[in-house]
């Protein structure tokens, strides 16, 4: 499943934040899943990303691309 989220969280030291959709779901993510190979983003920043269920049976975003 596509959503578009902003980035509400991102902690640089861990390379890991949250981002929240429209609807107000969060969805954690690892700097690893931001598209263009980056390693920062910065909080605020619109983005769409592809939600999978984790390791953890939570819900995640990967394939972070900024919009």
């Amino acid at each position: 499943m596509i959503i578009d989220a902003v980035v509400v969280s991102f902690d640089e030291a861990r390379g890991d934040g949250v981002l929240r959709d429209e609807r107000g779901r969060e969805f954690y993510f690892h700097c690893v899943h931001i598209a263009d190979g980056t390693r920062h983003i910065d909080v605020g920043i619109l983005v769409r990303a592809r939600r999978v269920v984790g390791l953890r049976g939570h819900d995640e975003a990967v394939d972070v691309v900024k919009r």
